[in-house]
C-alpha cells in the first residue's frame, strides 16, 4: 500500500443545494481487508491517517533487514494541507496488531495505541503481559519513535481510545475480559501515565455484565469523559470482585433500561470517578461519538429502541441516530432522533462554536456536524454505504444533511471519521470497497459553503502566544502564496518564510525575550499584522 491516487468527486445534497467543492481527495489503495481506524489532526493542519494493514509479500523492515510478519501491523500515513504524502510508517509485531487510536500531542508529535498479539520482537520491544495487550506508541511529527510500553495482565485487554491531558500526560482507555479483579465478562480498564509513560494509576469500571469503552475526551478541568457501551446491571456486595493494591475498582451504580445503554463516566484529573449517568430506552442503545460543548458535552450513537427508560423520542425505521446534549454534571439539557433509513452508523462528530466573549456564561454552541454511512438491511436504498453529513443547531434541530458520492465511488464505502478544520474545512476518512477483504482508504478533504458560514472570520492568528520556541500562523483569507516576516520593534526584519500552507510554523528560538511584529503579504495584495510575544 505505497500509493496515493486522486479521483474526482460530486456532492448530492438534501434538504437543498449549495456550494460545496472537492478540496482534494486520497485513495490509499491496497489489495488486502484494511482497517481505517481514524484521522488526527496536527497543530499545523496536516493529517495523520492511522489504521491496520497487512504489509506488501508479509514482510516486515526492520532497519535494512526484512523479517518475516505473520499478520496486521500498525500503518501510519501522514498527508500535508495539500493532500500530498510526507511519510509512510509501519510499526510489526510477529503477530496481529490493530491500531484503534491516535492523539495529537501539544508538542506536535502522536501517541498511538493499539491491540497487540504479539510478544517481543520486530519493532516491539516489550513482551506480552499474556493474551492480548494495549500496545503504545508515542512517535514525533517525522514518525520516529520517542517511547513505547505494553499494557497489560494475563487476562485479555483491547485498546479504544487515548487523549492527552492539560498537564501533557496521557489517559489510554481500553477493554478487559474475565478479570479477576472486575466485574463482569467486559469491563472498562484506563491507564494514567505522564508525557514519558510512567504509569500514575489504573482504573477498572463495570457491572454485571458487557461494558465496552467506545470513546473518550478531555475535559477543560484536565480530566476526561468516557462513553461506554453498557449492557450491565448494578453490582451487588456479593459479586464484588477480588480487590488490588495496584488497582482502583468502581462498580456501576445503576441498571440499565434496556439490552444496551449509553454510559457516561466523568474522571478527574487523578483519574477518579467525579459522576456517572445512564440513558437508554429498552432496545439497544450503541454510544459511538462524544464532543465537548462551551456549557458541557454532546453524545451520540443508534438507538433500536422506541420512547422508554429515560429516552424520549422514538425510532422511524431500522437504527436512528440518537443525540442527546448534557450539562456539565451530565444531566440532560435535550434530545433528538434522526433517520436515513436501514441501519445509520455515527462514526465522527464536531462542534462549531461561537467567539462572542460577552455570553461567557452561556452554552456558545453554534451547531453540530455529524459524519456516518448508513447500511443496508435487508433493502437498498440509494444512499447506502455512502459517506453522509448532518448538521444540526445549538438545540438539535436538524438543518441539512448530504451524501458525498462520485465517479470513483465503489459498492461498499464506509465512514470511519470525520474532523472539521477551523477554517470550516472538512476532512472525511473512510473505507472504500468492490468487494469485502480489499478495502482501500479514502480521505476526501471537502469545502462546504454553509459550514464556512458559521466559521468566525479572521486574518491571522498565532499561537502559542506568548511563544517559547516554535509558533504556528494561521492565516484566514485565500491565497496561492504567502510570506511571513518577523520584524523587531525597531522596524529591522529578522524572519522571511515563503508558504503555500494556510498555517506556518516558525521558529522563535534565536529571538530574545520581547515583542514582535508578524506580517502576511500574499500574491492577491493582501496583508495582516499580529503581535508576537517572546517569553
Amino acid at each position: 500500500m505505497k500509493k496515493l491516487y486522486m479521483g474526482a468527486y460530486t456532492l448530492c445534497t438534501a434538504l437543498g443545494l449549495s456550494a460545496q467543492e472537492i478540496l482534494w481527495q486520497r485513495d490509499i489503495k491496497s489489495n488486502t481487508q484494511d482497517f481505517l481506524s481514524q484521522v488526527a489532526t496536527t497543530i499545523d493542519q496536516q493529517y495523520l491517517i492511522t489504521g491496520s494493514s497487512i504489509q506488501a509479500k508479509n514482510q516486515a523492515s526492520v532497519g535494512d533487514a526484512q523479517k518475516p510478519n505473520n499478520g496486521y501491523d500498525f500503518h501510519l500515513v501522514k498527508l500535508n494541507q495539500q493532500g500530498e504524502q510526507v511519510w509512510e510508517k509501519y510499526f510489526a509485531g510477529q503477530n496481529h496488531d490493530f491500531l484503534s487510536a491516535t492523539v495529537t500531542t501539544q508538542d506536535g508529535g502522536f501517541l498511538v495505541s493499539g491491540t497487540s498479539y504479539s510478544g517481543k520482537g520486530l519493532d516491539k520491544k516489550d513482551d506480552s503481559k499474556g493474551g492480548s495487550d494495549i500496545w503504545l506508541i508515542r512517535i514525533n511529527e517525522f514518525g520516529d519513535e520517542l517511547w513505547q510500553k505494553t499494557l497489560g495482565s494475563t487476562a485479555d485487554e483491547e485498546a479504544k481510545a487515548v487523549i492527552q491531558t492539560t498537564d501533557f500526560g496521557f489517559f489510554v482507555a481500553g477493554n478487559i475480559q474475565n478479570s479477576a479483579q472486575g466485574y463482569g465478562s467486559k469491563d472498562v480498564w484506563i491507564t494514567r501515565l505522564d508525557k514519558d509513560g510512567k504509569e500514575l494509576s489504573q482504573l477498572i469500571l463495570g457491572g454485571k455484565g458487557l461494558d465496552e469503552v467506545e470513546k473518550m475526551i478531555p475535559t477543560k478541568d484536565g480530566g476526561a469523559l468516557l462513553g461506554i457501551y453498557s449492557r450491565s446491571s448494578e453490582v451487588g456486595d456479593q459479586e464484588k470482585p477480588i480487590p488490588s493494591a495496584a488497582i482502583s475498582q468502581r462498580p456501576k451504580a445503576s441498571s440499565n433500561f434496556g439490552e444496551g445503554d449509553y454510559w457516561i463516566v466523568k474522571l478527574d484529573e487523578t483519574g477518579k470517578v467525579e459522576w456517572e449517568k445512564n440513558y437508554g430506552g429498552k432496545g439497544d442503545d450503541h454510544i459511538r461519538a462524544l464532543a465537548s460543548t462551551p456549557g458541557g458535552f454532546v453524545i451520540g450513537g443508534e438507538s433500536r429502541s422506541e420512547r422508554s427508560g429515560n429516552k424520549s423520542v422514538g425510532i422511524e425505521e431500522g437504527t436512528d441516530l440518537w443525540l442527546m446534549a448534557l450539562n456539565e454534571r451530565g444531566e440532560e439539557r435535550w434530545q433528538k432522533s434522526y433517520n436515513f433509513k436501514n441501519r445509520d452508523i455515527l462514526m465522527g462528530m464536531s462542534v462549531i462554536q461561537s467567539q462572542d466573549t460577552r455570553t461567557r456564561n452561556q452554552d456558545l454552541t453554534k451547531g453540530i456536524l455529524l459524519g456516518g454511512y448508513t447500511q443496508a438491511e435487508g433493502r437498498i436504498e440509494k444512499d447506502d454505504e455512502t459517506f453522509w453529513m448532518l448538521y444540526v443547531d445549538g438545540n438539535g434541530n436538524e438543518q441539512w444533511r448530504k451524501h458525498v458520492s462520485g465517479e470513483s465511488r465503489k459498492r461498499e464505502e464506509r465512514l470511519s471519521d470525520l474532523k472539521l478544520n477551523r477554517d470550516g474545512s472538512i476532512i472525511l476518512a473512510g473505507t472504500s470497497a468492490e468487494e469485502l477483504g480489499k478495502e482501500n482508504w479514502k480521505i476526501v478533504k471537502l469545502g462546504d459553503q454553509q459550514v464556512n458560514d458559521l466559521i468566525v472570520k479572521y486574518d491571522i492568528k498565532i499561537y502559542p502566544n506568548p511563544v517559547s520556541d516554535y509558533a504556528y500562523v494561521e492565516i484566514g483569507f485565500d491565497f496561492k502564496e504567502a510570506d511571513i516576516l518577523v520584524y523587531d520593534m525597531s522596524g529591522r526584519q529578522l524572519q522571511n518564510l515563503k508558504t503555500k500552507n494556510k498555517v506556518a510554523k516558525i521558529n522563535t528560538q534565536a529571538l530574545v525575550q520581547g515583542a514582535y511584529l508578524v506580517t502576511i503579504k500574499t500574491d492577491t495584495n493582501k496583508t495582516a499584522n499580529a503581535k508576537l510575544i517572546k517569553k
